[in-house]
């Protein structure tokens, strides 16, 4: 192989800048995932994946000091959005600490409410999962939040919305 670069293992030193540079080599899809059937939460996340199709799980990764994070544990339920290119407002909004929290969190985004969990759901996006806490496990700074898949649906056809080296991409 040419101009790979040779890293012995246990050398390579991961600070968090160098670490979101490379991780961030990875294109991924973006969701909103929201919880609270009284008290809406939402936030923007591109650490979501499919786990399996029988049981049907997926899981997201979620920072112990988000409020959903709260939400979700006291519910025990979630939902998912997965965006559509020309949704990078709504991830924006999503993703800015200093949105509304609490009944005003989806005021100025076209949502729904989800059959299954009464969490919000976002108008427009290609897909949306709900889902019920099927486990938690630790993940450093976050928890990774399994769920099983309650109801889901699909929107109108059309392109994803993707995160790429610190951009979204239509």
């Amino acid at each position: 192989m040419r101009n790979t670069p040779s890293l012995e293992p246990g050398t390579a030193t991961a600070t968090r800048d160098t670490l979101r540079a490379v991780l961030g080599q990875f294109a991924t899809g973006v969701t909103v995932v929201s919880a609270g059937r009284d008290l809406p939460q939402g936030m923007t996340a591109n650490s979501y994946t499919s786990v399996s199709l029988d049981p049907p799980l997926v899981l997201v990764c979620v920072a112990r000091t988000a409020a959903l994070h709260t939400t979700v544990l006291a519910e025990r339920h979630f939902a998912v959005s997965i965006l559509r290119s020309g949704q990078d407002h709504v991830a924006r909004y999503f993703a800015d600490r200093h949105r509304p929290r609490g009944p005003g969190a989806f005021d100025t985004v076209d949502a729904f409410t989800g059959r299954v969990t009464g969490a919000p759901l976002l108008t427009g996006a290609l897909a949306w999962l709900e889902c019920s806490l099927a486990a938690v496990y630790d993940g450093g700074d976050h928890s990774i939040l399994l769920g099983e898949v309650r109801d889901l649906a699909r929107g109108t056809p059309g392109e994803p919305l993707t995160y790429f080296a610190g951009a979204f991409r239509p």
